[in-house]
């Protein structure tokens, strides 16, 4: 919706500079510069917003502008690449408690589209480190609550989970991980990191299975053609069989219904 406004406005300026006479070329480049300068407008907006971020420790609170600022980021990006998405099994999420959001990875628009669709549920991420140095939206992400994990240093990953823990037990925001550590390249789940599910059971939270279609083929279809993507909530596991059982048999679990849905809609 936001872009076709920000067209909208573009089309009204185009119009506007025809009716002053102006020749057809002119009312395009009036078109097109209005366009380009409110998008720069918008970006201004929320680089702006992100230098008053503190991405030097974990935040003590997440402020309402900076969780906008991710959702609408996000929704707005899915916009101009056409992305399309259907939800289904949204009526299982908790609607009174935070809870661990785990999925399948297929593209870098996976956090994107989830964090567009499922805007009200408050998600925050777990993410490799660069991801959180991208301009514009790395310091916006972190006063969210997203938090940086490095997989190659144990003692650092431990801090991470226990960081988004420390968000959940204290109702700041809920997290979504990506418990495969890092993106499938031929749609095949790569092997579960079972640590990840500790933020769950340290922080008492259940755990929402979710499996995502389609984003893989976002990137080749942008800018012009249309991308369908699924985000399929599969089921959520009470807190109390989350903590009953160990991580290695939650991750299990998880892995195995996301590959049987998988499975499941392919043979369609």
């Amino acid at each position: 919706m936001q872009v076709w406004i920000y067209r909208m406005l573009s089309a009204a300026a185009a119009g506007g500079a025809l009716r002053k006479g102006l020749s057809p070329w002119s009312a395009l480049l009036t078109g097109l510069g209005t366009f380009a300068g409110i998008n720069l407008l918008y970006a201004l907006f929320w680089v702006a917003v992100a230098q008053t971020v503190d991405d030097t420790k974990p935040i003590q609170e997440q402020k309402k502008i900076y969780r906008l600022g991710v959702a609408d980021i996000a929704t707005t990006l899915c916009s101009y690449a056409h992305v399309h998405t259907e939800v289904s099994g949204e009526e299982l999420l908790p609607k009174d408690k935070r809870f661990m959001l785990v999925c399948n990875h297929r593209s870098g628009f996976d956090p994107v589209v989830t964090a567009s669709v499922l805007r009200e549920y408050n998600l925050a991420f777990i993410s490799k480190p660069s991801n959180l140095k991208i301009p514009l939206i790395a310091k916006l992400a972190y006063g969210d609550g997203f938090v940086p994990i490095n997989r190659e240093n144990d003692r650092e990953a431990l801090k991470s989970i226990l960081q988004a823990a420390d968000y959940l037990k204290r109702d700041l925001c809920s997290i979504a991980v990506y418990p495969e550590g890092t993106r499938s390249k031929t749609g095949e789940l790569l092997p579960f990191h079972a640590g990840t599910f500790k933020i769950a059971q340290k922080a008492k939270a259940p755990v929402a299975v979710a499996a995502i279609q389609g984003t893989e083929a976002a990137a080749g279809n942008f800018p012009f053609r249309r991308t369908d993507v699924k985000l399929d909530i599969l089921e959520v596991i009470p807190a109390e069989e989350v903590a009953a059982m160990n991580t290695q048999a939650l991750a299990a679990r998880c892995q195995d219904r996301i590959a049987e849905h998988l499975g499941a809609e392919a043979a369609e």
